[in-house]
């Protein structure tokens, strides 16, 4: 992997959003969802985000394709920072890092055509003509496993499963190298993610594609991700290969969520120690260290000094006073 070159550079990326009904001028209370994420990207690889809902995973990947402005920190893409580019260099940023959401039927226009759902990135773009947009139309909607007769329909006209694999082949056809997979199989149902997941994987090796992984399912992110960053209340507790991550978690949150993992065996059980409490408010988090309140192994300095992300094990990374192999 240090023969890759990095696509992706996040640093000290903070987005705060004002209470609602506050002004932004006079408001102090502020919800802390993004507050000091650092990370890479290289390329080629999988970077899977996982931790539990309103950690922060799905606002950083908003933050990466430009649909919200961070409060501080950067976003460099290939080196270059993506929020001092000018309005040509952001056109063309958009063709490079595209966006699938977890909501297929919410991503589509219900009065347009799949032809057109497809095409419009392609128009915008003023790259081609109409004969060579029609041509890679056609050429993407096989590329997915639909044929050239889904073209003329509409979006109500498929299923979950379907749609996803339209909303796949739109963000292929600006011919991306970063494509963020905000839970694209959550709303589906197993047998299809399945399938999903296995076309992102195949598609990937066809393209030479980047992914950004955002799930909360870590048997997903596991089949998915070349590396995985956890993350609790807007940080990343911890950042590993993935194998070594199943294999030697650091963090205890980390642990506490391989836990969880249901065993397809119903003779086997697990003995854990279950994680008490319910996760602090994005408003008000705890001081130093926002696992404390619930880790069962914290001491003392965990409410005093907060706790950094370090190299514990090659590319093994943590932010625990107390972070062990497992």
């Amino acid at each position: 992997m240090s023969a890759q070159s990095t696509i992706l550079e996040v640093k000290e990326l903070r987005k705060h959003f004002p209470l609602q009904g506050d002004t932004l001028a006079h408001s102090r209370a502020r919800v802390l969802a993004v507050d000091g994420v650092t990370f890479s990207v290289k390329e080629g690889e999988t970077l899977g985000r996982v931790g539990e809902s309103g950690c922060g995973k799905t606002t950083v990947g908003r933050c990466i394709v430009a649909l919200e402005k961070p409060t501080s920190g950067q976003i460099l893409f290939r080196g270059r920072e993506i929020f001092t580019m000018n309005r040509k260099e952001m056109k063309s940023l958009r063709s490079k890092v595209q966006i699938v959401f977890q909501d297929p039927f919410a991503s589509l226009n219900p009065r347009w055509s799949i032809r057109d759902a497809i095409s419009e990135p392609l128009v915008v773009s003023g790259k081609f003509g109409r004969e060579v947009v029609d041509d890679a139309v056609r050429r993407l909607i096989t590329k997915v496993g639909l044929n050239e007769d889904h073209l003329h329909r509409f979006p109500h006209e498929f299923s979950g499963g379907q749609r996803q694999r339209i909303c796949i082949a739109r963000a292929l056809s600006v011919e991306p190298d970063l494509i963020i997979l905000d839970e694209p199989t959550a709303s589906l149902d197993v047998s299809v993610q399945a399938q999903i997941l296995n076309l992102l994987k195949d598609l990937q090796q066809a393209f030479g594609l980047t992914f950004v992984f955002i799930s909360h399912n870590l048997s997903v992110i596991k089949h998915m991700s070349t590396r995985i960053a956890v993350m609790y209340l807007g940080k990343i507790v911890e950042i590993a290969e993935s194998d070594e991550l199943f294999a030697n978690s650091m963090h205890p949150y980390t642990r506490a969520l391989l836990e969880s993992i249901p065993i397809p065996n119903p003779s086997l059980t697990r003995v854990h120690k279950r994680l008490e409490g319910e996760v602090p408010s994005p408003i008000n988090p705890p001081s130093a260290c926002r696992f404390r309140t619930r880790c069962p192994i914290a001491i003392e300095q965990c409410s005093k000094i907060e706790p950094v992300l370090q190299e514990y094990a090659p590319n093994h990374w943590a932010a625990c006073h107390l972070a062990t192999r497992s």
